[in-house]
């Protein structure tokens, strides 16, 4: 019976498999929900969708279905003036009045009737019973009453409505767009990948009973705790042309440290060289020789640079070229010594990659890092964690 909702998913580019269709009906089968709307529509968003960047695209796909919200894939919307749902004045109804109003008919009636009210109408209506408007009793609009009805706009008030036709509002989550906190910790969760090491310090359950099943005495089992063991290393380029980022980095930097207990960060500006520094307000005070950083970090971190990579060329290319000091090894030096140091490396890119080819310095930095430059969107980062986790 919800083979048109497969099809539908699949038609707004939502990768729906049979697989996934069986689960859910094997789901519905074993009643694992309540028979309400709403528990049905989180069970079948858990089943269907694995990237968020599509939950609104799933949103309008199961309104449309289901008769919800109307939605944009499939049928273009018709506009509706906004000063006809321009509520002036309510109209208030006595219980006795609110009996003698008649509904419209079946759904299809009720939508064909909009069709029509749609195409005939040519100015705003209020007080009415037929046209689509405010306050009246119209089947069609807002801030009136009608048994069963279409809300168009406004609030709801008798929570009559049948169907309601609005203007969607939802924060975007399209892949394409810049990350927020949340968004950036759900991508930096793929990266992680979890080992028991350490002390046996945690109950193991399954082995617990297992082994005291096939003893017949209690045979107790520990295990070490479950964590992270995934080691991350950031650099973070800042100053200059990465002050309008600053939010974004900030973000990426909030993410990050709530999902790697084991991460080093460190600041650099425009491009990494002899030293890096922890506390912006002592750079030049407080250094860290990248030596040790090399050294006392092991090959198994994961490097991520994050920076706009916009700078003279020639503060990659040439000693000296650094505009903050005289480099006596150039950029490129540094930057080779750091990605044979780390063979799972990769460099984040807040400006957008449409611009990269008008940048001799953003070409350069590709290049010594072997094209695993992505930029700072929810698929460039999936892109950049997928280099990360590949085997080098």
């Amino acid at each position: 019976m919800f083979l048109n909702f497969l099809d539908e998913l699949r038609a707004a580019g939502i990768p729906a498999s049979l697989k996934e269709h069986l689960v859910l009906l094997e789901a519905l089968d074993g009643e694992v929900i309540d028979r309400t709307p709403e528990e049905f529509y989180y069970l079948a968003r858990a089943t269907y969708v694995k990237d968020e960047g599509l939950i609104d695209r799933f949103d309008q796909v199961f309104a449309k279905v289901f008769r919800g919200i109307a939605t944009t894939f499939g049928e273009p919307g018709a506009e509706v003036p906004a000063d006809w749902l321009r509520a002036v004045a309510e109209k208030f109804l006595t219980p006795e009045e609110m009996a003698e109003i008649e509904k419209l008919g079946t759904w299809d009636e009720l939508m064909e009737t909009l069709k029509q009210r749609l195409e005939e109408q040519k100015e705003r209506h209020e007080g009415g019973n037929k046209w689509i408007g405010t306050g009246g009793t119209s089947p069609f609009g807002n801030s009136g009453y009608n048994p069963e009805g279409v809300r168009i706009g406004g609030e709801s008030k008798h929570k009559q409505a049948v169907k309601v036709w609005d203007k969607r509002e939802f924060r975007n989550l399209d892949s394409t767009k810049e990350l927020g906190t949340r968004n950036i910790k759900i991508a930096l969760r793929r990266l992680r990948r979890f080992a028991r090491e350490g002390a046996a310090d945690e109950l193991d359950l399954d082995a617990t009973v297992s082994g005291t099943a096939r003893q017949g005495w209690l045979d107790i089992h520990m295990r070490p705790e479950r964590h992270n063991a995934v080691k991350l290393l950031l650099f973070l380029d800042v100053g200059g042309s990465m002050d309008p980022h600053i939010k974004l980095c900030e973000e990426l930097f909030s993410a990050a440290t709530a999902e790697f207990k084991n991460m080093e960060f460190f600041y650099f500006h425009n491009c990494p060289y002899e030293g890096v520094w922890k506390d912006n307000k002592r750079r030049y005070s407080e250094r860290t020789p990248m030596w040790d950083v090399l050294h006392k970090y092991g090959h198994d971190y994961k490097l991520i640079f994050v920076g706009d990579a916009s700078m003279s060329p020639y503060e990659i290319s040439h000693p000296g070229g650094s505009v903050e000091h005289f480099n006596e090894e150039s950029g490129v030096v540094w930057m080779q010594r750091l990605t044979n140091t780390y063979p799972a490396a990769a460099w984040l890119n807040p400006v957008p990659e449409a611009h990269w080819g008008y940048s001799q310095s953003i070409a350069l930095i590709r290049e010594l890092m072997n094209e695993r430059m992505f930029p700072l969107t929810l698929d460039g980062l999936d892109d950049a964690i997928r280099a990360l986790t590949r085997k080098n």
